[in-house]
């Protein structure tokens, strides 16, 4: 089952849900007001959904500063507090410098060259069931 959330509105960034997992593509620059919107946008829909997986595609994205890196390790850091995993996919090599030289490690961030891989890691070692709204990861 496939379902957008948000419509897409100007500012905001789309959040499309596949199956257990959400797909967040990021075009372009990310201001402060966006960024604090996909970061309400995918706590709110993880919570509410029960997804197990952030997949944010930065692809389209050609310039990363700090505050993109720190945008990224927030929204890693707040689905893993919701018990889900977040993958970034298409880190483009001039990205992977920038973040090496800007020092930012993003911890609680996998990465993955394409979608199809991030969506792999994402549904591997998925555990199988919830009780009472916990889950428990195997080592």
């Amino acid at each position: 089952m496939s379902d957008a959330f948000p419509v897409p509105v100007p500012g905001h960034v789309p959040v499309l849900r596949l199956g257990d997992v959400l797909l967040v593509t990021l075009q372009g620059d990310l201001h402060d007001s966006t960024a604090q919107q996909l970061q309400q946008d995918l706590a709110e829909t993880i919570s509410r959904t029960g997804v197990r997986g952030v997949l944010l595609d930065i692809s389209g994205v050609e310039i990363v500063d700090s505050f993109l890196g720190r945008v990224l390790a927030e929204i890693a850091a707040q689905a893993g507090l919701l018990a889900a995993r977040t993958v970034v996919a298409g880190m483009r090599p001039a990205v992977a410098i920038t973040l090496v030289e800007l020092g930012l490690t993003l911890p609680g961030l996998r990465t993955a060259l394409s979608t199809e891989a991030a969506m792999e890691l994402l549904t591997q070692h998925t555990p199988q069931s919830r009780s009472g709204g916990t889950r428990q990861e195997s080592p």
